[in-house]
């Protein structure tokens, strides 16, 4: 029964998570259990436009049943509560990689020599292409799922960043709002990393003082799964986001 209403949801167009379904999503899902019916509404909707605009891949001999493919778009979608489909715009795949997965990187310094290395990455997001999760992360989140991670959002945030042209923490967002957006979350962030590389403690990942729009959604993470460390931590930043996400599932 859930493979001919899989069938049916990906060809044509976006048509209705089947109840069940979404049922299973919710139970499996501490964030969309915390949802209040109204949002969660919303969200299945998300996550069934995802689902038709969206290519899911597993790569190597992982296999995802239709259950699995609904709870990463419901997962993806948690950032588009309030910001809406439009979310979605400028790419067509998610990859999933059984766990850790290695890149090539390279860099040309100042002196014109070229540097090569690899990185074992649990998630990424390209500016015009796939999203990209590991699917052992995705499920060490859902385990602990008030720990301050979420692999899944912060990629699909690193997507909301870059629908105005340019990955900088920045989302595009009204004038007013922006502006004051990207006075106070830089401030914020020059404070942040100040405190990182002064090597006193912080209370949030201190992989957020990586560049602006790592700090952006590191935070969004915090945002969705550990909002009062957030707001204690940050309470400008905090407010932002809870006007642009809504109210956090956990707060």
């Amino acid at each position: 029964m859930l493979s001919d209403w899989w069938r049916r949801l990906v060809s044509g167009a976006p048509q209705p998570i089947a109840a069940d379904a979404w049922q299973c999503a919710v139970d499996r899902l501490p964030w969309v259990a915390a949802l209040d019916a109204p949002r969660s509404a919303r969200l299945a909707h998300l996550a069934a436009v995802f689902l038709h605009r969206k290519t899911i891949t597993p790569v190597g001999d992982l296999q995802l049943s239709d259950e699995d493919r609904i709870a990463l778009a419901a997962l993806c979608c948690l950032p588009l509560l309030e910001f809406g489909e439009e979310g979605l715009h400028g790419w067509s795949q998610l990859i999933v990689y059984p766990d850790a997965f290695r890149v090539n990187r390279t860099h040309v310094d100042a002196a014109g020599v070229m540097h090569e290395w690899e990185d074992e990455l649990i998630g990424e997001a390209w500016d015009s292409g796939p999203l990209v999760l590991s699917w052992a992360d995705v499920q060490a989140d859902i385990a602990e799922p008030d720990a301050g991670f979420c692999v899944a959002v912060h990629e699909m945030v690193h997507k909301i960043d870059a629908l105005d042209g340019v990955v900088d923490g920045t989302p595009p967002l009204p004038r007013a709002w922006q502006s004051a957006w990207a006075r106070d979350f830089q401030s914020a962030y020059n404070g942040f990393v100040a405190r990182v590389d002064a090597g006193a403690d912080v209370e949030i990942d201190a992989y957020a003082a990586e560049a602006p729009e790592e700090f952006f959604a590191v935070c969004s993470e915090y945002h969705f799964s550990a909002p009062a460390v957030l707001r204690q931590a940050l309470p400008t930043v905090a407010a932002h986001l809870e006007r642009l996400y809504g109210r956090s599932p956990f707060a």
